[in-house]
């Protein structure tokens, strides 16, 4: 390695790795169990592990069949609206996440697209509510599920569906029983990114579902509130969340890496 390249990188580094080590310099590490079991952390604890585990589960039922429809696209779909098709998939990686509450909102509102609807024929309102938060969260997350899979699938030797064909399986048959064992690892990579990302969601969440707490109040809402009044608070849920993250990324052990090429 050129030693020209080795001060860039250390400074890239530090950039990256200084900042949280202020974070635990600055962790008030005697009262984290205190802080932990307050009524609004675990509440907002809670709320953030059972949405980010419910949108993963919605990631994994729509994201599946979605990249497999955008790698078998190839077979029948010009190379324009693959391309198309597949920036749109894409498009809420480089959104920003406070864009994609606001179209959130102007779909599922009580005045929404659809939203209203909803609310005139069966009464539903969706905003501001805990459903809320998981459909923001589903929204930002799926398209780590959606590179993962389909880096899977397009790694994956096709040779295994074509012969489960010539012996009679059905298309649904040689999914289930062939593409979906091949592709596995990708599923559980994305599953777990997904996860990650819901978990730290954060601008779609608070535009769309507002910060109700024990209702749409998620963990890093929290750390962003207790910031102004209780900055130990924030402290630790800042911790909390990064202790997720670094689990996520070692439990992946670099099966991220190449996704989606």
């Amino acid at each position: 390695m050129p030693g020209v390249l080795w001060v860039p990188a250390v400074i890239a580094i530090a950039f990256l790795v200084l900042p949280l080590v202020a974070l635990l310099a600055r962790a008030p590490w005697g009262s984290i169990p205190e802080q932990l079991f307050t009524p609004v952390v675990g509440d907002a604890l809670r709320l953030s592990l059972l949405s980010a585990l419910a949108a993963t589960v919605l990631c994994v039922l729509f994201g599946v069949p979605l990249a497999w429809v955008l790698v078998r696209s190839s077979d029948w779909a010009s190379p324009v609206f693959r391309r198309v098709l597949r920036a749109l998939v894409l498009v809420p990686l480089v959104l920003p996440p406070v864009v994609g509450g606001v179209a959130l909102l102007l779909l599922l509102g009580r005045r929404g697209l659809a939203g209203q609807y909803l609310y005139d024929w069966f009464g539903v309102s969706i905003p501001f509510t805990t459903t809320a938060v998981v459909l923001a969260q589903t929204f930002v997350a799926m398209p780590f599920l959606v590179l993962a899979v389909e880096g899977a699938l397009r790694g994956a030797d096709r040779r295994y569906e074509d012969a489960a064909a010539t012996l009679g399986a059905s298309r649904w048959l040689i999914f289930r029983r062939v593409t979906l064992p091949l592709v596995a690892p990708g599923v559980s990579a994305g599953a777990v990114l997904c996860f990650a990302r819901a978990l730290g969601e954060f601008g779609a969440t608070i535009t769309f579902a507002g910060s109700f707490p024990g209702v749409t109040q998620t963990m890093p809402i929290s750390a962003y509130l207790a910031l102004q009044s209780n900055p130990d608070g924030a402290i630790v849920l800042s911790l909390a969340l990064l202790a997720v993250s670094l689990v996520v990324l070692v439990s992946l052990r670099d099966r991220w890496v190449g996704v989606g090429t």
